[in-house]
């Protein structure tokens, strides 16, 4: 299953005429393009899909979808062994 996870971003970088984010998501860190939210900042939310930012999203809102993700195991169906890593 492929799902839309949250994360926050911690820096955006520009490659090869590409908007870029290091992307954390509750302690697995992944690089996503940026392309479809371009104007997000670094600290903000995002909602990824397959490797691509697909919408901004409030932190209450992706602390607790990342809480209840976790709870359910499907971070760990997603990211495998480095899910919660840092929780």
């Amino acid at each position: 299953m492929c799902l839309a996870v949250p994360g926050r971003v911690l820096s955006i970088t520009e490659v090869d005429g590409t908007s870029m984010a290091q992307v954390d998501f509750g302690g697995v860190r992944k690089d996503v393009c940026l392309e479809y939210v371009p104007d997000v900042a670094v600290g903000e939310y995002v909602i990824v899909h397959v490797g691509f930012a697909i919408q901004r999203l409030d932190e209450a809102s992706a602390q607790e979808t990342l809480a209840n993700f976790e709870r359910l195991g499907i971070l760990k169906e997603e990211f495998g062994d480095q899910a919660g890593a840092d929780r």
